[in-house]
C-alpha cells in the first residue's frame, strides 16, 4: 500500500520509518493509539488506527487538521485557495509570500499556514519567540504550478477521507497532559524533538523535558514505541545506552535521510532508532 503523504511538512519527517512502525503496531491494537508529538501526522495518517488522540503544542498544525475535520477546509476550498494564491505568488513573488506572512502571523489562518509550509525556504517550520512565522521566502515564484496544487489538494482530500472514517481527537497540549489520558489497552508512539536539534519548531526543548519523558515513558500503563536518534556520521546518541539499553525493551535501528533542512550541511543520512516495549505480536 502507498504511504500515506500528509500536505503538511516538517522537519524530521518519518514517512521513511512508517513500514517499521506499521510492522511493530500489527493489527491488534484495541485501544486507543496516542500521539503527544503529532507534527505532519504522517504516522497516524498511515497506521490508521480506529481511534486516536493526536496532541501537539503548535497549534498551528492541530487548527489545520482541525479545519478539515470540521468541513472549514475541504478540498474544493484548499484549490481555490491555492490557485487564487498560485497567481498572486507569479505576480508578486517575495512581496506577496511576505504579505500572507504577516497576514497569518496576525490572524492565523490554516490555509495561509498551508500556503507558508508549502512555499518557504526548504519546507522549514520555525517561529520566534513571539510565536510568529519567520521562515523566508523559497524564491520560486511559480511554486504552484498546477499539477503542485493538485498533488497537495490530493493530499487534503485523502486526509479528509480519513478523518471522516475514524474517531480522532486533535488537541494543543503539551506531552505531559497527552500521556496522562493512557489506558493500558492503548498504544503510544513518541516522537519528541531531538535534544540538540530543536531550532525554534514551536517551543524549545530542554534536557528538562528530556529527562520527564523518559520518566514519563517508563511509568506508561501500556505499550509505547519512542522514535529517536542512534547515530550520524557526527555523533552517536549516549542516551540510548544509558535510559534505554535494557531487558525488556527493543531499539531498532532504521536508516533515514534528512532532505528538510536550513542547509545541506543539516540534511545527512542518520540511523533512527525506534525503542519499544511492545513485545512482537502482542
Amino acid at each position: 500500500m502507498a504511504i500515506v503523504v500528509p500536505p503538511i511538512k516538517c522537519q524530521g519527517i518519518k514517512t521513511k520509518l512508517i513500514p517499521a512502525i506499521q510492522a511493530l503496531v500489527g493489527t491488534d491494537l484495541t485501544g486507543t493509539w496516542i500521539e503527544p508529538f503529532c507534527g505532519s501526522g504522517v504516522v497516524a495518517f498511515n497506521v490508521l488506527p480506529e481511534r486516536a488522540i493526536l496532541a501537539d503544542t503548535n497549534q498551528h498544525i492541530i487548527r489545520f487538521y482541525q479545519a478539515i475535520q470540521t468541513g472549514c477546509i475541504t478540498p474544493a476550498i484548499a484549490a481555490a485557495y491555492l490557485e487564487t494564491a498560485s497567481e498572486k505568488l507569479a505576480a508578486g513573488g517575495d512581496r506577496y509570500y511576505y504579505e500572507v506572512r504577516d497576514r497569518f502571523n496576525q490572524t492565523q489562518q490554516p490555509l495561509d499556514f498551508l500556503f507558508l509550509n508549502r512555499s518557504c525556504f526548504n519546507g522549514i517550520i520555525r517561529f520566534n519567540r513571539k510565536g510568529h512565522f519567520n521562515v523566508p521566502f523559497c524564491r520560486k515564484p511559480q511554486r504552484f504550478a498546477k499539477p503542485y496544487i493538485t498533488k497537495i489538494v490530493n493530499q487534503v482530500r485523502r486526509v479528509q477521507e480519513i478523518l471522516d472514517t475514524h474517531a480522532w481527537t486533535f488537541q494543543v497540549a503539551d506531552f505531559t497532559t497527552t500521556l496522562a489520558a493512557s489506558k493500558q489497552a492503548d498504544l503510544v508512539y513518541v516522537d519528541p524533538p531531538y535534544l540538540g536539534r530543536h531550532v525554534d519548531y514551536y517551543n524549545t526543548w530542554t534536557d528538562e523535558n528530556e529527562q520527564t519523558l523518559i520518566r514519563l515513558l517508563k511509568q506508561l500503563p501500556c505499550p509505547f514505541i519512542l522514535s529517536t536518534w542512534q547515530e550520524n556520521q557526527f555523533r552517536a546518541n549516549g542516551a540510548l545506552q544509558e535510559h534505554w539499553q535494557q531487558p525488556g525493551l527493543q531499539i531498532i535501528p532504521v536508516q533515514h535521510f534528512y532532505h528538510i533542512g536550513a542547509s545541506e550541511q543539516l540534511r545527512h543520512s542518520m540511523t533512527e532508532a525506534l525503542v519499544t516495549n511492545k513485545a512482537p505480536g502482542a
